[in-house]
């Protein structure tokens, strides 16, 4: 969670043209894009996709032509076939702050059959990947800080560290959907399709508000509606996502007999936790290397949060349970917290993550002093509410369009997906997204986390989506009888 010529200025009574719609009698040429032969490596560096990149430069602040201009990193995956349609699908990813060239480098076989007639458009959106990153350097002390104190230092170290090279108040959505039409101007194109994941999905529905004329087709993929500002209640879906995985292993016979009530193991976790951190002796799941590292409270409430955004997580969550509380063998839990670490960690520019939330998000949360009670007794407490709400006292908020948490009104074909345990864009999210699509399918499926992108037979839906531009008589049936991955009740797998 989100028109080519407005970033460069219609001096029409001082005002961007991206806050009063098109005003053709003073758009601005519209630049060429130069591509080459380039190749797309997974973050991890275990698979390459072959692509053709360049670079586009737009102005920093629409408002000062004379100003400083960043580049944008793009990218096009082409079609296979010679006679491919004329209208690309361009990639969102999500974050805030995930860059979209790295995002589709980690799932790019799910697109093979979109890609087969169309060619895939990428642009690291500004604040991101290759377009001028605002990436904060962070030591193992920042990681995961307990205290309020401690987000808002590494907040001030970091803004320090960007200033050399960004204004951090203009790499907001509003600003970014501007670039990415100018992309699509450069390259030619029409009109497109666009899947959203995510935050990738607001990026979609503010670009189908500015330039609804554009967009053939969209998929939004862990859907934020327009009206939300995100976040405020994130401890809530994640708290209910946790007790619906706790429940659903207690619900089934083989798990209950093998770890009872999981949400009882947890709680005793807990508490030992809370009393006294636990030295932990592993292997990094990622180097191979030996790792040691002091276990607390707040690393198990990351491991929870992470666990429940996918099912292969949440199926090993009752059995890391059991074993740290009947064997002190807390590795397993250890483990799953490096290895989120290691591949979530570098993955958001966190300067771009504090514009986006500090501009479009806490100045609009309304929580009351009960809401507030009730966020305190979830897993993750306040201290997630309370260091946003710290960073954003400092960080500078940036332009947002007066319409950004207005319902969005689109007569374009939308296919939006959900998973039922998802700890932070729940289907809810999806359903009041959905109102405002005239034409519109929303799949849920049942026991799945956030993102539905690598789920079984979703590529197939999403191609024949794609390829149709229309929800009717689209086929989904295979998505009804996908389940999650069953609880594993020992270390070699769930039961037969």
């Amino acid at each position: 969670m989100r028109a080519h010529t407005a970033l460069l200025l219609c001096l029409a009574a001082g005002i961007p043209v991206a806050l009063m719609g098109p005003r053709p009698s003073c758009a601005a040429p519209v630049a060429r894009l130069l591509l080459s032969p380039c190749e797309l490596h997974q973050p991890q560096g275990l698979t390459l996709t072959q692509a053709r990149c360049g670079r586009l430069a737009v102005l920093e602040n629409p408002a000062d032509p004379r100003g400083r201009r960043i580049e944008l990193r793009v990218a096009v995956v082409p079609a296979v076939s010679t006679r491919k349609r004329p209208d690309p699908l361009f990639v969102l990813a999500g974050g805030p702050g995930m860059a979209a060239t790295d995002f589709y480098a980690s799932v790019a076989p799910v697109f093979e059959p979109i890609r087969r007639d169309r060619d895939i458009v990428l642009v690291d959106q500004r604040g991101t990947g290759g377009s001028n990153a605002l990436n904060c350097e962070l030591g193992e002390e920042d990681l995961y800080e307990t205290t309020t104190a401690d987000i808002v230092a590494q907040a001030e170290r970091c803004l320090k560290s960007l200033r050399a090279h960004a204004a951090v108040r203009y790499y907001t959505t509003s600003l970014a959907v501007q670039d990415l039409d100018q992309v699509r101007a450069a390259l030619g194109d029409e009109k497109i399709n666009l899947y959203g994941s995510s935050y990738g999905t607001v990026v979609a529905q503010q670009y189908i508000r500015r330039f609804p004329q554009r967009v053939r087709s969209v998929i939004l993929d862990g859907v934020v509606p327009p009206e939300l500002a995100l976040g405020a209640a994130s401890a809530l879906d994640a708290q209910s996502a946790v007790d619906s995985i706790f429940s659903r292993c207690a619900e089934q016979p083989s798990c209950h007999a093998r770890f009872g009530n999981p949400a009882d193991t947890y709680e005793k976790v807990r508490a030992e936790l809370a009393a006294r951190p636990v030295w932990v002796d592993l292997t990094d799941p990622t180097s191979g290397e030996p790792y040691r590292l002091q276990f607390t409270s707040s690393h198990l409430s990351m491991v929870l949060r992470l666990a429940s955004y996918t099912p292969e997580l949440a199926a090993l969550l009752p059995l890391d349970l059991h074993e740290a509380d009947t064997s002190g063998d807390f590795a397993p839990l250890a483990g799953q917290f490096l290895l989120i670490d290691r591949v979530y960690g570098d993955a958001v520019a966190e300067g771009m993550n504090n514009t986006v939330v500090c501009a479009e998000d806490v100045p609009f949360y309304h929580v009351t002093t009960a809401e507030r009670a009730q966020i305190a007794r979830t897993f993750l407490g306040t201290s997630q509410l309370d260091g946003l709400e710290a960073i954003c006292r400092l960080w500078p908020h940036g332009p947002v369009d007066p319409d950004f948490h207005r319902p969005l009104h689109s007569a374009a074909p939308a296919l939006l997906l959900s998973g039922s345990n998802d700890p932070i864009t729940p289907p809810r999210y999806a359903a009041q997204a959905g109102r405002g699509f005239e034409h519109s399918v929303n799949l849920v499926l049942r026991g799945f986390g956030h993102g539905q992108l690598t789920d079984p037979c979703m590529a197939g839906v999403m191609a024949r989506f794609v390829s149709r531009a229309t929800v009717d008589g689209l086929d989904t049936s295979c998505t009804r009888h996908l389940e999650p991955t069953p609880f594993f009740l020992t270390r070699n797998g769930p039961a037969p």
